[in-house]
């Protein structure tokens, strides 16, 4: 049997960046490389349906017992554009509790004073980058300990649940779900094994939508300019300045939303931004698009109509209102989790995952821990030894968790 890290390091040798301004699905076809490559895979184990369809989706089944539960775990197989995904360098290093020197050339170092949850791995071995890419274990440190989990099961038989494997593309750009086959998937109920610290289990997301703001002026030559130039830069600037500042990301933390500017591009003729909104609560994810709203419509009334045309599109709903009615699903895990000695803690994600939307289409789907931090950063890192207990976790839920 290959270890999880074994499968976690050669995964991350594929670039599976998504990206957000495609409209393909899935958005880069690079993904399709490693999603390929589990295929066959899966097929080696002895996962005789194990297929990829035309869309990038990987799927795959672990025959079980027919009289317990049809169990489906899910990771995606992109990595955020947040951080380059290419030529990562990967490798393995003891944390004894001082500085991890990433890169010596360029003097990067993964420090306990930054990232203070290292404290709570010193002794572990932690897979790290050479500080100039993100690693990638969100979420390919998923897809390699449900494959570790997999094996298991193939290898030690033994009485389990049917296992119902799920790969997605695009997941880090708001679309894994889109085109998730949940019908032709069968699962009861599923997990999305794509978290973070060791414990961790989450059925609270935010609320999310996408907001694209484009800007139209008029381009004049800046000699005689005055009282003619209408510089679109200009009222972009200033569309921004009328959001509330507080509502930024950083400066908010667990039940709090935010309106977050995530790239802008522009000339006088025209220019767009782009911003993501989330909140927990419906409530206030409804006020925080009327506040862009009544921004956008304040611009129109001192510019001109279409000055500004903003577009607001919701990506995904807190599922919470879906798992609720079923939580057993999220007892399982957490009986699981304490079966291999984690100490089970459900918190909010200050995110979303593929699980929120398939929980809307009526899979429940809650997101269990992985191990990593730092995700969509250049200082990423995961350790080896929590990596093996995901895995163990996951085995627990597909065979005696229910007990």
């Amino acid at each position: 049997m290959q270890t999880v890290t074994e499968r976690f390091l050669r995964y991350v040798s594929y670039d599976t960046m998504s990206d957000e301004f495609s409209e393909t699905c899935p958005s880069s076809d690079k993904q399709k490389l490693l999603g390929a490559a589990l295929v066959e895979e899966m097929k080696e184990m002895g996962i005789e349906d194990a297929r990829m369809d035309e869309n990038g989706y990987v799927y795959g089944t672990v025959p079980g017992d027919p009289a317990l539960p049809t169990i489906g775990l899910i990771a995606h197989m992109d990595t955020s554009p947040d951080a380059s995904g290419a030529d990562i360098k990967a490798r393995i290093v003891e944390y004894t509790g001082q500085d991890v020197c990433l890169n010596e050339e360029k003097g990067i170092y993964l420090r306990e004073e930054d990232y203070p949850a290292l404290r709570n791995h010193v002794g572990k071995h932690l897979i790290v980058t050479d500080g100039t890419t993100l690693l990638g274990a969100d979420d390919k440190a998923g897809v390699a300990e449900i494959m570790a989990a997999a094996e298991y099961l193939l290898e030690k038989g033994g009485s389990h649940a049917t296992l119902k494997i799920g790969f997605t593309p695009d997941e880090e750009i708001g679309r894994g779900a889109d085109r998730f086959d949940v019908a032709g998937f069968g699962a009861d109920y599923a997990y999305t094994a794509d978290g973070g610290p060791v414990g961790e289990i989450e059925y609270e997301n935010f609320n999310a939508a996408s907001a694209k703001a484009v800007f139209r002026g008029l381009n004049i030559h800046p000699g005689s300019a005055k009282d003619k130039m209408v510089n679109s830069q200009h009222i972009a600037m200033e569309f921004q300045s009328l959001l509330p500042v507080q509502q930024r990301p950083e400066y908010t933390e667990g039940y709090e939303g935010f309106i977050h500017l995530t790239d802008m591009e522009g000339q006088v003729e025209r220019s767009v931004l782009r911003y993501i909104v989330r909140d927990h609560d419906l409530e206030k994810f409804q006020a925080k698009k009327a506040v862009l709203a009544a921004a956008a419509e304040f611009i129109n009334r001192k510019y001109g109509e279409g000055t500004v045309e903003l577009t607001v599109k919701d990506s995904y709903y807190n599922m919470k209102k879906c798992i609720e009615p079923c939580m057993y699903v999220v007892e399982r895990a957490m009986k699981a989790m304490e079966a291999v000695g984690m100490e089970p803690k459900a918190v909010p994600i200050r995110g979303g995952t593929d699980g929120a939307r398939l929980s809307y289409e009526g899979l429940p789907c809650p997101n269990l821990c992985t191990g990593g931090e730092n995700y969509h950063g250049r200082f990423e890192y995961i350790p080896v030894e929590d990596m093996e207990r995901c895995v163990q976790m996951l085995v627990k839920i597909l065979t005696d968790a229910g007990k």
